[in-house]
């Protein structure tokens, strides 16, 4: 019998949500999930909650970042870490596609809406 192989490789467009959003929930595979997210000029997810703490990576372009009462403008290459419970979103800050990914450490994305 084979030995099944150490080493999963998905295509990312498997978990294509939409022309902006990509979802990966690790589920039974790894304890972590991700959205890699692409937005222009103004727009980006709506203001939520997680019950976790969760990790921004801002790999292109720049974003104007709203967690809790504090607003800032974070550029491409740039690391962010929100406190579990805070409220928070983003949103494309500048000329070029803005491109956020960010690791949420949970086989599935849990999230609350509040706006």
């Amino acid at each position: 019998m084979e030995n099944a192989s150490p080493v999963s490789v998905h295509a990312i467009e498997e978990f294509r949500l939409s022309d902006a959003l990509v979802r990966f929930q690790g589920g039974d595979q790894v304890p972590l999930s991700l959205f890699v997210a692409e937005y222009p000029l103004g727009d980006g997810p709506p203001l939520h909650i997680h019950p976790y703490a969760e990790l921004f990576l801002v790999e292109r372009g720049a974003v104007k970042f709203t967690a809790g009462d504090e607003e800032t403008e974070i550029s491409a290459g740039n690391i962010v870490v929100v406190d579990a419970e805070t409220k928070h979103r983003f949103e494309g800050a500048s000329d070029e596609l803005s491109r956020v990914v960010s690791v949420h450490p949970s086989a599935e994305v849990v999230q609350e809406n509040l706006s």
